[in-house]
């Protein structure tokens, strides 16, 4: 087929890709089920297009999740999920562990699968999908703490996914004893780390310092240094996930030049990511083969989300309370293991065995497949639904507007919204009355569809939207106030109302 050919046909996949973005949306389906149809019917023998290289199809979708990973990090705001990171961090390490063993003993026993293609499947199902959080939890009003730990949780815990995946996929590797296994697993994640902690300040450093002559070179340089960082792990044997996440967390929460346009361009460089990933996994899969998986994916699906994920997050709960992190109450706990979405992660692992042609992997590929079908479409919906019925949704949180702005990078400061909900106590607060601090004015109200920019005497009503401009120093300030202020009214220090999580 002529190049042309082939561009005008990849053109027309991605522009039905954003319109299906837009069904996804209004729908609350997540879109990568929309973008693995696109592949399912573009590898349909009508059709004619025909790939089934495991192999190629690991590198492509390795390098599209690094992508979607680096994007994770700089949009991440670290002073929200800088307290949720020991949480998220024992969920990564420890939750993963327990997913991994409680998956395969119980499929080993139910399914009748070997103890090597049962630690596999575990393995491969451990890991909760990056960019399956970051688009559908980011659209929920949740704690800052409990997103955080979420959106930390999927970032972190693809490298040890990752590593027990390809150490059990190697013939060398799965014939090793326990500790060989875990002290390799032990390395690749410290080389990762150092590796992370290593370029991600100097990257931000240099970066600071060195006058680009386009502002659009500083974006395409950011994502460059991400994938020094995972390029410079995989070659020491390290963590390469792991490595691009910290540097990109690291990055994106400095004060680089155009710093917004650099997350707006890498919003989009994850985009184009998700969807070749999506469209090229579902090129891969064989519709043919996929009927008979239903009945062991279903299984082995169920048995990950209502047995293994709660196991997981119970024990990292535990974990963290024994350790002093501080308590996750039940409600918590229920929302951790019902918003553990899995994506194009597990995919992408279970081509690993497949390239390594471990016996029974086809099948596993097959079986994963079906549970990222099944299971995302039954948890991505109803994730709205949960948070309310478990009382764990915040909808007056306040939350960051992604506006490029020289002066506000000047300023050092950041654009917030706050919708006010029904049942705040800010209903009916005059601004003035928000007292908030120096550093912090609310700009703009937009109510009823319209916007005015209120003076000190401005009454604040329920579903007003309240755009706020805020310096970073003093931003954790104003989100407490106001936090303060929507659960006691006004006189909310008084109450000794402080406006914490």
């Amino acid at each position: 087929m002529a190049l042309d050919v082939w561009l005008l046909l990849g053109a027309g996949i991605v522009i039905a890709a954003i319109a299906a973005v837009r069904v996804a949306h209004r729908s609350g389906l997540p879109s990568l089920l929309l973008f693995l149809g696109f592949g399912l019917v573009l590898g349909d023998p009508a059709i004619g297009i025909q790939f089934a290289n495991p192999e190629v199809a690991q590198q492509i979708g390795l390098t599209a999740l690094a992508v979607i990973l680096a994007e994770g990090g700089l949009t991440t705001t670290w002073s929200h999920v800088r307290r949720s990171v020991p949480l998220a961090l024992i969920l990564a390490t420890v939750g993963v562990a327990v997913s991994v063993f409680v998956v395969a003993l119980t499929v080993q026993g139910l399914l009748g699968f070997d103890a090597r293609s049962a630690l596999i499947l575990g393995a491969v199902l451990a890991s909760t999908d990056a960019a399956a959080v970051f688009s559908v939890l980011r659209r929920l009003p949740l704690p800052p703490r409990l997103a955080g730990v979420l959106e930390a949780e999927s970032g972190f815990n693809d490298a040890p996914a990752v590593i027990a995946v390809m150490l059990l996929s190697s013939s060398a590797s799965a014939s090793a004893g326990f500790g060989t296994f875990l002290l390799e697993t032990v390395v690749e994640l410290v080389i990762g780390t150092a590796v992370g902690l290593a370029v991600g300040p100097a990257g931000a450093y240099a970066l600071r310092r060195v006058a680009l002559p386009a502002s659009g070179l500083y974006p395409i340089a950011v994502l460059a240094l991400a994938f020094v960082s995972y390029g410079g792990a995989v070659l020491l044997h390290g963590s390469g996930f792991l490595a691009v996440y910290l540097t990109a967390l690291i990055m994106g929460n400095s004060r680089l030049p155009h710093r917004a346009a650099t997350r707006g361009f890498a919003e989009g460089a994850a985009w184009l990511a998700q969807i070749g990933l999506f469209v090229m996994l579902g090129i891969v899969a064989d519709p043919s083969e996929l009927p008979a998986a239903v009945v062991p994916g279903v299984i082995a699906g169920t048995v990950l989300v209502l047995l293994a994920r709660p196991l997981s997050v119970m024990a990292s709960a535990l974990v963290a309370r024994v350790v002093r992190l501080g308590q996750v109450s039940w409600r918590e706990q229920a929302f951790l293991s019902w918003a553990g979405l899995r994506g194009a992660v597990p995919i992408v692992l279970a081509t690993i065995p497949w390239a390594a042609e471990v016996e029974g992997s086809k099948d596993i590929f097959n079986q994963v497949f079906v549970i990222v079908i099944v299971f995302t479409l039954l948890q991505g919906p109803t994730l709205p639904f949960v948070a309310r019925v478990l009382g764990v949704a915040a909808p007056g949180e306040a939350h960051d507007l992604a506006v490029e702005s020289a002066p506000l990078e000047e300023l050092n400061a950041d654009l917030l919204q706050v919708k006010i909900p029904p049942g705040s106590l800010l209903h009916g607060v005059e601004i003035f009355e928000l007292r908030l601090p120096a550093g912090a004015a609310v700009t703009l109200v937009v109510r009823d569809g319209k916007s005015f920019v209120p003076t000190s005497t401005t009454r604040v009503r329920v579903e007003d939207q309240l755009l706020l401009v805020t310096t970073a120093a003093c931003r954790d300030q104003v989100e407490r106030r106001l936090r303060a202020v929507s659960r006691s009214g006004k006189l909310a220090g008084w109450f000794g109302e402080r406006g914490l999580e």
